[in-house]
């Protein structure tokens, strides 16, 4: 028995180093291209309007982005083990919710309750995770329903209208400045450091790679799958808790319906990165791409007045058209045509 197993793991190892050679080609092209698109969105919005695509603008492209990176890797790392998460939405206004009632201003335990309410989102997620996993409830089905769930309870917890103020250190940070820039764009270039580590160099990581793929050959290889399908969902929602926080710091408030505009981004960020909607393949420097895109259209479209259901139809048919441009057969004639 200990004999065979080191075999299997190095058989999938060689399979996953196999597969990584391939990732970094899909990567690179995904990546190089929603990087030339943000470029020429931004250089082109100036023949619009002079106050576009400036300096300032590109700041408050990062900042609005800073939502939805976040929640984006919690996202991906959900599609990427194959499953998708609907409970977003309510999950960030839990997280908003949470910190200003239970934090508020002029806490001295603000970080001990911000655990706390990162802990309560997390449960969340391990709830729907259970359902999947144990009760054999599709991903959709479970993760909308405990959508319905949350938001009824938050419904009846503030009676219709959230009460409390905005912690201090969620203000300091949507609002602070380091070396004259804005902090959010600091921690978002660590966030982004760390969560491309953890998806694309850790183990755990891998694990996940390795259950979208395959989960018959994962359990064959020796992966955990119970921590692989459940780790995505509680991080998932432990993201969108965070992002719940940090709009509350941005707008000094919370509401019932803080997070309704970012469920369709966060699964279009994946998609638009280079992800499959199927699971076992995406990147998360291709998802932080798709999710800065995003950003700078729904910016160059606010900044003109346009509607914001036009915003919502770009969004779809963007969606649309990476599906339609990232299928495996364009990414091997570009490969051919490199080669």
């Amino acid at each position: 028995m200990s004999g065979t197993l080191p075999k299997a793991d190095n058989q999938f190892g060689q399979m996953g180093d196999t597969r990584a050679n391939a990732k970094v080609s899909r990567e690179t092209i995904s990546a190089a291209t929603v990087a030339v698109l943000c470029i020429v969105l931004l250089l082109g919005a100036r023949f619009v309007s002079p106050s576009l695509g400036s300096w300032s603008q590109v700041e408050t492209v990062l900042v609005l982005g800073f939502f939805l990176v976040i929640l984006s890797f919690g996202q991906g790392l959900v599609i990427l083990s194959g499953g998708l998460d609907l409970s977003l939405p309510a999950l960030i206004t839990l997280g908003g919710i949470l910190a200003t009632s239970w934090i508020g201003a002029a806490n001295p335990m603000e970080w001990y309750l911000l655990l706390c309410v990162l802990a309560a989102c997390g449960l969340v997620g391990l709830v729907s995770a259970s359902g999947i996993i144990w009760l054999k409830v599709p991903p959709f089905i479970m993760t909308m329903a405990m959508s319905i769930i949350v938001a009824s309870a938050l419904l009846g917890y503030t009676s219709g209208t959230p009460r409390g103020a905005a912690p201090d250190f969620a203000i300091g940070l949507m609002k602070g400045r380091l070396f004259a820039i804005p902090l959010p764009i600091v921690v978002l270039i660590g966030f982004v450091l760390i969560g491309w580590l953890f998806q694309s160099r850790s183990v755990i990581g891998r694990y996940i790679y390795a259950v979208g793929t395959n989960e018959d050959a994962a359990r064959i290889a020796g992966v955990p799958l119970t921590l692989a399908r459940i780790l995505p969902y509680v991080i998932s929602a432990m993201c969108a808790g965070m992002v719940g926080i940090a709009l509350v710091g941005y707008s000094k408030g919370a509401t019932l319906r803080m997070g309704d505009d970012y469920l369709l981004p966060s699964i279009a960020s994946v998609v638009i990165g280079g992800s499959s909607i199927l699971g076992g393949r995406g990147t998360f420097l291709g998802t932080v791409g798709g999710a800065i895109l995003l950003t700078t259209l729904g910016t160059i479209i606010s900044a003109l007045g346009l509607e914001f259901g036009l915003r919502t139809i770009i969004e779809g048919s963007i969606v649309l058209i990476a599906l339609l441009l990232l299928r495996e057969e364009l990414f091997q004639k570009l490969r051919n045509l490199l080669r």
